[in-house]
């Protein structure tokens, strides 16, 4: 895939992260530094622990033939950082003062990476293979603490060499106490600290291990010394002895560097292969943006914690080193496995990209997983800290990654949401407070947040398909839907149930809108279509019968008073200052202009339709009339979609400049009117947005301009502008933008009732075709040819009675793991009962 190869200036933003699930990461960059050291319970944007590096040297006949450091060159910040040393010139950190490699191509496919480095003073070539675990359904071990780096180093000389890979590490803590370790052929440097005790949340370790039969030496620390003393005795000590004497001090030091290293034999043509892990441990968590605490015995405030995931794994990262050393094998299958049943699926090479790039949200500081596992995670992060903690519901409504890869964790969000965030009248917080159990958010309930709960806890029954999980949860849910007409809402947002939204209406673009929209609308009518089916099968078919009629009642007047031929827009008077009076808005109101503020008016919003996207990906049914809503989409692409960004002013966010293309939140054209304030962010193009109208396009059969959409995302994303792993929005390694991994269910029509054990497959492209597919039991690989359709496990169990193929109007066989399975067909419906372990395959026509 040409689009994720990367060379020359498109190396200088790459951040590639390495590390667990709620675990932080290490970034790779793109001249195979490691940056973004984010491993203490919080982001870490720019950083580089001290001098921390690779080297690599190689030796003929005991003699030094070159060394260098196993990094590119370095093309940013030349004249130094800005607030860090600007004007005195590159940081010495970054080891570009060191001999490196000239020569540096990166490739990377989430959740590999992937760096060559050639340099004609150096006699061999080294390929570094980065990653860390990411094995769908196994959340165990894609949450383990570490970067796995592989460096492969074969010898293009004709003669016999010596290499030698080394690394030299930070012990990030003062009264630091670093360890050599051995087990084996397995050698490890334990870097640990004395200041803090073991219940702080400052304590923690940091450990580097080496799996090599070779000949290992290390240096325990670097030589004590003043101004660059330990640096340059570092280089020499390198470069001059042919393995490392060990230095030892008695006393714990500031944050001393230590060496570890390993040597091996090639000969010509030979390649031998070095393996190491960077593995930490921050065990204990506090809420440092929003402070709980709790009286200790001498009655002092102290903070209330509680232990990372990880940290109830693991007891420090000696022990997760030595568990991924000992695993390395079977966690390396399992990544690839994902990676290259991803890579070969026949989706377009930017959806592809768009997919895997935007899933490394997961293993980035934007997530948490709490004591027992329960996943938690901020909207993105800055610099230091997080960005709009709490899970919160409107954004990550758009993330799609998680639901499929790790259905449990999805889950967990809808457990912790129904059982904290939720008062007794049924409105829910959007916003998670840590630690769980203190007092939830005071705020205004989302609409789209809440009646998005109720979307997703069906889309996560259904990818279950266990009734026992939704029982125990309905009665929330239902309070939750039930909210909207409550007398104890005081937005009221269908204060008369009549199935349309009015009132006060809290949204994701962070204002309110005070009359009905499209876009919150479809968010109650597919909640209400959703609440009941789940009321079907809970056996309340009253409950059922009165939520269906408010759909039905809904649905019948947005089509008929929101859609102005065009599309669909939003249905208030901007001048009746009574509207937000009744509400006490007064901050909405702009005086000079005698309009109410930040609505949308006659507008045309990308979100218009969003429910049909959660509707189409979850079998929800129909929210829109089909034929206004294919207008709608046009007239998005018409008036939204813009080629360059040249003669549009934009008062937001810059996420798209100059000739970049992108998709903008609220168009107004020219023969409507432009409300004096409109709607927040109007002129951004905001990616879990524009995934999102991207996705409902393609479903549609709008699929060269869904893809366009999709295709100027990237494009914004290609090294040498931006970093194509962070993806930004209100800060870094943004959630939403896991939108994206929504398109390739929609690619192959995917379909998933695991509660009726139905799954179904129609895809919206001619010819061949492949992709993932993946319910909480099993993950595996769908393939349609000429010839037949399969699906094949690629871990789990999938338990079937029927299995939707509509492209087929006969079939002629059925087999499972191999045998042949009596089975009935008819109206492309395969009904059979299948326990695959292994394929089903499927002969029809």
């Amino acid at each position: 895939m040409k689009r994720t190869v990367f060379t020359g200036n498109a190396l200088n933003e790459i951040s590639f992260p390495l590390g667990g699930i709620g675990a932080g990461c290490i970034g790779l960059a793109g001249n195979g530094r490691l940056i973004d050291w984010e491993i203490f319970n919080r982001p870490s944007k720019g950083s580089m622990n001290g001098n921390s590096h690779f080297a690599i040297k190689a030796m003929k006949n005991g003699e030094l033939v070159d060394a260098r450091v196993i990094n590119g060159d370095v093309n940013t910040n030349l004249a130094g950082a800005l607030a860090h040393g600007f004007g005195s010139g590159l940081s010495a950190a970054t080891m570009a003062g060191f001999p490196h490699f000239r020569h540096c191509t990166f490739t990377g496919q989430f959740p590999i990476a992937t760096v060559d480095f050639v340099d004609e003073s150096f006699p061999g070539a080294i390929r570094l293979t980065a990653w860390s675990p990411l094995i769908p359904l196994n959340d165990r071990d894609s949450s383990i603490p570490a970067a796995f780096l592989e460096y492969a180093v074969t010898n293009t000389t004709r003669e016999t060499q010596e290499y030698t890979v080394g690394t030299a590490l930070r012990n990030t803590y003062g009264e630091s106490v670093n360890e050599y370790r051995t087990e084996g052929n397995t050698h490890a440097l334990f870097l640990r600290q004395t200041r803090f005790a073991p219940d702080s949340t400052e304590y923690g370790d940091l450990t580097v291990a080496v799996q090599s039969d070779g000949e290992a030496s290390c240096q325990q620390y670097w030589y004590r010394g003043s101004w660059n003393d330990g640096l340059e005795r570092y280089w020499r000590n390198f470069t001059e002895q042919p393995v490392y004497e060990n230095r030892v001090y008695d006393t714990p030091g500031n944050c001393d560097m230590a060496n570890l290293a390993v040597k091996c034999t090639a000969a010509p043509g030979e390649t031998v292969r070095f393996r190491y892990v960077i593995s930490w441990s921050r065990p204990n968590c506090c809420n440092y943006w929003s402070r709980y605490t709790k009286k200790d015995e001498a009655g002092n405030d102290v903070d209330v914690t509680w232990k990372n995931y990880y940290a109830t794994l693991f007891a420090d990262s000696y022990a997760s080193a030595v568990y991924a050393l000992k695993e390395w094998d079977r966690l390396w299958d399992g990544t690839k496995q994902y990676h290259d049943e991803l890579f070969a699926s026949t989706l377009p090479e930017e959806v592809v990209e768009a997919i895997s790039a935007t899933t490394s949200v997961l293993k980035t500081p934007t997530v948490l997983r709490l004591e027992n596992g329960e996943f938690y995670g901020w909207e993105g992060v800055w610099e230091n800290h997080g960005s709009c903690e709490g899970t919160c519901t409107h954004v990550w409504n758009y993330a799609y990654a998680l639901c499929f890869l790790f259905p449990n964790l999805e889950r967990s969000i809808r457990e912790t949401d129904f059982t904290y965030n939720q008062d007794e009248h049924g409105r829910m917080s959007f916003r998670m407070t840590l630690p769980l159990g203190r007092e939830r958010g005071g705020f205004r309930a989302c609409v789209d947040g809440q009646m998005g709960g109720v979307i997703k806890t069906y889309r996560e029954w259904k990818l279950l398909g266990d009734d026992n999980w939704l029982r125990d949860l309905w009665p929330a849910v239902k309070k939750s839907i039930e909210y909207a007409w409550s007398p104890e809402n005081p937005d009221r947002w269908d204060a008369d149930k009549d199935g349309v939204l009015e009132g006060r209406q809290h949204h994701t673009l962070d204002m309110e809108l005070f009359g009905p929209s499209s876009w919150l609308e479809g968010f109650y009518l597919a909640a209400l279509l959703c609440g009941a089916e789940m009321a079907e099968r809970m056996g309340e078919a009253d409950t059922a019968a009165e939520y269906r009629a408010l759909y039905e009642a809904g649905k019948k007047w947005c089509d008929e008073n929101l859609f102005n031929g065009r599309w669909y827009a939003q249905k208030v008077d901007l001048t009746d200052k009574s509207v937000v009076d009744a509400f006490g808005a007064d901050n909405y109101w702009n005086s000079e202009s005698g309009e109410i503020k930040y609505q949308i008016g006659d507008g045309c919003i990308i979100d218009q339709c969003l429910a049909q996207w959660h509707a189409n990906l979850c079998g929800i049914g129909e929210i829109y009339d089909k034929k206004n809503l294919h207008t709608a989409l046009q007239s998005l692409y018409k008036n939204n979609f813009l080629p360059d960004m040249r003669s549009h002013y934009n008062t937001f966010r810059l996420f798209a400049l100059n000739d970049e293309a992108g998709a903008i939140i609220c168009s107004f054209p020219k023969d409507v009117t432009t409300p004096a304030i409109p709607i927040p962010y109007a002129q951004e193009s905001m990616h879990g947005f524009e995934y999102a109208l991207a996705g409902l396009m393609i479903s549609e059969g709008m699929i060269e301009e869904g893809t366009a959409i999709v295709k100027a995302i990237r494009d914004r994303y290609r090294g040498h502008n931006r970093n194509p792993w962070n993806e930004i929005e209100c800060g870094s390694n943004y959630a939403r933008s896991m939108a994206s991994f929504a398109l390739m269910p929609i690619w192959s029509g995917y379909k998933f009732a695991m509660q009726d054990r139905t799954l179904g497959f129609s895809p919206i492209v001619d010819g061949d075709f492949r992709s993932i597919w993946a319910v909480d039991a099993a993950w595996g690989r769908y393939t349609k040819t000429a010839d037949a359709t399969e699906l094949t496990v690629c871990a789990g169990k999938l338990a079937l009675d029927v299995l939707e193929v509509p492209y087929y109007t006969e079939v002629t066989s059925v087999t499972v793991d191999g045998k042949e399975t009596d089975f009935a067909f008819a109206d492309g419906k395969i009904s059979f009962a299948a326990e695959a372990e292994k394929t089903i395959r499927v002969i029809g026509r």
